[in-house]
């Protein structure tokens, strides 16, 4: 292809019939109800994990009723209410997360504490040997 220049004659473009011309406008209907802002989130997969992970003190049960209202009312159309349902059930997933986090952390440094607190106790404690199990049990008999 040479790098030719074109000229086209009146409103003729490539890709429109030049018998058509341009037309008169119409009106355009912009609706302007929700423009620029983002619709809440409703926190449903996060709840649904925390519900069914542990679970303390039914904290993931509640952000999960909190998710599924904040849905109902997205899909209603009250923003406001959906936005309001949507912080409290982020807010107790924050919750229920940090139980879930926290509760396999203290057993893990109990048991951590445990085998230290056994091994100091008798000098040289053989706790995974052939008699350990006999002398852990011996510790909770007395």
């Amino acid at each position: 292809m040479d790098n030719a220049t074109y000229s086209y004659v009146n409103d003729c473009t490539p890709l429109t019939n030049c018998k058509s011309g341009r037309k008169a406008g119409g009106s355009t209907v912009v609706n302007m109800s929700h423009a620029g802002k983002k619709p809440p989130n409703d926190y449903l997969i996060w709840s649904l994990c925390n519900t069914l992970y542990v679970n303390f003190c039914c904290l993931g049960f509640m952000a999960l009723i909190y998710s599924i209202k904040a849905r109902d009312q997205k899909t209603l159309g009250d923003m406001r209410a959906a936005q309001e349902c949507s912080d409290k059930a982020k807010w107790y997933n924050i919750l229920a997360s940090g139980w879930n986090l926290l509760i396999p952390l203290l057993v893990l440094g109990l048991l951590v504490l445990l085998v230290v607190h056994l091994g100091s106790s008798e000098g040289t404690f053989d706790f995974f040997g052939e008699d350990g199990f006999q002398s852990f049990m011996k510790l909770f008999s007395r």
